[in-house]
């Protein structure tokens, strides 16, 4: 599998706009959910962990924190923002990593990425297989309800050195957003120009919850985002807790 880099011209204008916009809100729910209920000094996989400002977070608390993602440029931020993490190059659906994390996280929709259930059932497979006896794993998805409403939707960003144009566009039918961004940066007096299209499949609840019975995980726990955990403006996202525990809790 050629290495992951979608995100590699990406990675500029995510650190600087949206690396702490989504870690900021979400911080809390992983404290409640997760963080409160682990050792000192436990260690936490940060999967699809972009340019770090989780782990930064996790790490200034005192955590063991591995972080893992498929593009280098994002990892190169990364290391810069959170110097006492470890970081890892490599592909969700492929990485090894041995069972000795207490918990793993994967925040900010980034396994909506993962295009196909086979795929994401490959992800879930390889955290269950990183997990000590009892580790828990946090992540959270868009839904199809995340884009409800008009199919098409842009935002900006303008600045005298920079700039960023994010056109959506929802399929219904087969519940895949494309992200199509055009950044321009002015370097050296030449203003340079990069389009990607990034893309997101929306899952429902239910398939997400055979993925993680077929990796291995036996208790699961869903919460809606905005009226569960007080994450306003995220009427679609879900919230997955799960372990490898005996017991289901549905």
């Amino acid at each position: 599998m050629k290495p992951y880099s979608d995100y590699d011209p990406f990675a500029w204008f995510y650190n600087k706009y949206w690396g702490h916009a989504f870690t900021e809100p979400m911080l809390p729910v992983v404290d409640r959910l997760v963080l409160e209920k682990l050792p000192r000094r436990a260690r936490i996989l940060d999967l699809c962990c972009g340019t770090g400002q989780l782990a930064a977070l996790l790490a200034a608390r005192g955590f063991r924190v591995t972080g893992v993602d498929g593009s280098r440029a994002m990892l190169g931020y990364a290391r810069r923002n959170a110097p006492q993490a470890r970081f890892v190059q490599a592909d969700a659906r492929t990485f090894r990593l041995p069972p000795v994390y207490d918990a793993a996280v994967s925040i900010f929709d980034s396994l909506n990425h993962v295009l196909d259930l086979r795929a994401l059932r490959a992800v879930f497979w390889n955290v269950r297989w990183a997990l000590s006896p009892g580790g828990v794993f946090l992540f959270d998805l868009n839904t199809p309800r995340t884009f409800q409403g008009p199919g098409d939707h842009t935002t900006s960003i303008v600045q005298p050195d920079h700039a960023c144009l994010v056109r959506r566009f929802f399929s219904p039918e087969r519940k895949l957003t494309r992200w199509r961004v055009t950044m321009f940066r002015l370097r050296r007096e030449v203003w340079w120009r990069n389009d990607v299209s990034i893309f997101e499949k929306c899952y429902e609840v239910r398939e997400v919850k055979a993925a993680l019975r077929a990796a291995g995980f036996t208790a699961v726990r869903v919460y809606q985002a905005e009226k569960d955990l007080g994450m306003e403006g995220n009427p679609g996202r879900r919230v997955f807790v799960a372990s490898a525990r005996s017991e289901t809790t549905l």
